[in-house]
């Protein structure tokens, strides 16, 4: 059992369980997995994930099923929305004047282009026309029960005097 406080290191996949997507590869730490998948990409550093138990730096299921299992252990774990990226919530879908995005951002306003709000928040432009833009602020996997095969690689114990900001990884994909 992994405890609070200590810095778990694993390897994951995630898939999507539901859909016409089912089974498809959205996140992986490990290359082998990454190629034999098709979702290898150059720029992207495929590498164990380490986080700090307790924190709440990645999503709830994760965390869990990481403090059930034992260093070396193996698990897949399917995930409804509430333990891995929330369910979809309409009222952060919005839609602005097109003519003030684009002088805010200095953009022009497509489908798929990522925005951020003026309070930090990322949002992906859902539709536009000639007039407004409708943004998605939701996870892109909001709604969606997910799968992850989890491999405990490494537990380490916690360190007096460390910074719990040092064990976050850079891999976001997870984080809550």
């Amino acid at each position: 059992m992994v405890e609070p406080g200590q810095i778990a290191i694993v390897h994951l996949t995630g898939r999507l369980v539901d859909g016409p997507d089912a089974g498809e590869v959205f996140e992986t730490t490990d290359v082998d997995v990454a190629l034999n998948e098709g979702v290898y990409h150059d720029h992207r550093h495929f590498m164990p994930f380490e986080f700090r138990v307790g924190e709440g730096h990645v999503i709830s299921g994760l965390e869990r099923a990481v403090r059930e299992m034992s260093q070396g252990e193996t698990q897949t774990v399917v995930l409804d929305p509430e333990e891995a990226y929330g369910h979809r919530d309409e009222s952060v879908v919005v839609t602005v004047p097109r003519d003030e995005l684009e002088a805010r951002s200095d953009v022009t306003a497509e489908v798929d282009e990522l925005v951020r709000s003026a309070t930090g928040d990322v949002g992906w432009v859902v539709d536009v026309s000639d007039e407004s833009v409708t943004i998605d602020f939701n996870h892109e996997l909001a709604g969606e029960r997910v799968e992850f095969e989890i491999r405990l690689l490494e537990v380490h114990a916690t360190e007096t005097g460390t910074n719990p900001d040092d064990a976050q990884s850079s891999n976001g994909t997870v984080s809550s």
